[in-house]
């Protein structure tokens, strides 16, 4: 994530056209979450460092890709293209036919912090947890690099890493890219029942978090249980700046918060079955992922609001101690080439941060060249946040704070 104001984001968006979103599985942690980032950086939260921990071991792991051609890849579901007829992934299956690498791959990651857990006990004690690849939201693969969870990586055998766009290039995480390489990206933004809000309030549009608070929507709004996305756009609303503001600000939001969930404005704060709700007519409006809306269909709308969105990014990382490292780097490899990242974008319609992406769109998919979800203009990002970078003690304070506020 970025510290700066200048809502020139280093991380992009996206959407999925397919039954169910990346996003829509995501399950919050909530305290337990929290408690288990603050853990993960010792007793006295120091910063270990990505040479340090289990990763000083993995530099001496020995690398089986020579002999074993395979490579293990955890990611989240429905966020690859897939052949809905056969079950089968066909960029993975062109991978191997060029590489003679075979590809595992496992939709596993159903939230950070549920698959952190999974796999904590083995990066803590300098175990190979199974994966050569996976992939985590910006904030998470932050905490794997300082703690020396993951691998270094070989440049050489990654000569399209130079696609990756510019705005991606310099995260605070991970300045030089040596340990990251962004998957894709999405909004935190309105969503809205078109038939319904025009029922409700007269209009079929949402450009305000405002009509998020119109009483004629009492008890027909959710707002989302990713804490960084729902605090971020009410921050924004209220004229503070998500990527870097203050605890008095980031309170202020924290009253809104309550007041609305305690006056039976907000029905319900979700993670992953406000878009049923929406379909069902239940719900009118949400702070929502962009991609949920844009794959329910016309009948729905999307928008960042006009004080701004939230923006997230998730990102492949090689585990310490992964057995088939340049396996791995070579699958990383394959997805940045532009015509390979433009058919996986023109499928689950989520942001490429593929350089040349957008080009050879023009010949897999003439219509999606100019989709705003997919290669937003510079106007559209500018109205974007990524949120602040938080300590782990912040982190945990902030959880804390706004699992009170939403009732758990």
């Amino acid at each position: 994530m970025t510290d700066d104001r200048a809502r020139t984001v280093r991380h992009l968006t996206g959407m999925m056209s397919s039954a169910v979103s990346r996003r829509r599985v995501l399950q919050v942690a909530g305290l337990s979450g929290a408690g288990l980032i603050a853990a993960a950086c010792g007793a006295a939260g120091e910063d270990t460092g990505g040479a340090s921990g289990p990763a000083s071991a993995a530099a001496a792991a020995q690398d089986a890709s020579d002999t074993e051609k395979v490579v293990n890849w955890s990611n989240w579901p429905l966020y690859l293209d897939i052949d809905d007829a056969t079950g089968k992934y066909p960029s993975l299956e062109k991978f191997t036919e060029q590489t003679g690498i075979a590809v595992t791959y496992t939709e596993d990651v159903n939230d950070n912090n549920e698959f952190f857990a999974k796999v904590r006990t083995q990066l803590e004690q300098g175990q190979d947890i199974g994966r050569d690849i996976v992939t985590l939201t910006d904030w998470m693969a932050a905490l794997w690099i300082q703690n020396g969870y993951a691998q270094k990586f070989d440049k050489a055998l990654m000569p399209n890493a130079k696609n990756l766009i510019p705005k991606l290039q310099g995260v605070a995480f991970d300045p030089g890219r040596d340990y990251t390489l962004p998957w894709q990206s999405g909004f935190g933004a309105l969503g809205w029942n078109k038939a319904k809000l025009k029922e409700a309030i007269g209009t079929d549009t949402m450009t305000s978090v405002d009509q998020l608070w119109d009483p004629a929507l009492k008890g027909r709004i959710t707002v989302l249980s990713e804490m960084r996305d729902t605090m971020g756009i009410i921050m924004a609303w209220q004229g503070s700046d998500p990527s870097n503001f203050t605890e008095d600000q980031f309170n202020q939001a924290l009253e809104v918060l309550t007041q609305q969930v305690d006056s039976g404005q907000i029905r319900q704060v979700t993670g992953n079955d406000y878009a049923g709700a929406l379909e069902s007519g239940d719900v009118i409006a949400v702070i929502g992922w962009s991609g949920d809306m844009i794959q329910l269909g016309e009948d729905f709308g999307v928008a960042l609001p006009e004080t701004g969105g939230t923006l997230w990014t998730d990102n492949m990382l090689i585990p310490a101690l992964a057995a088939h490292k340049k396996n791995a780097e070579q699958l990383m490899n394959f997805y940045y080439d532009p015509e390979v990242a433009a058919t996986v974008a023109a499928y689950v319609q989520y942001i490429s941060p593929v350089q040349g992406a957008q080009q050879a769109m023009a010949t897999i998919d003439p219509a999606l060249v100019d989709n705003q979800w997919i290669f937003p203009s510079a106007e559209t990002l500018a109205n974007s946040y990524v949120f602040m970078t938080l300590t782990f003690e912040q982190d945990e304070a902030y959880q804390r704070a706004f699992q009170k506020a939403i009732g758990n």
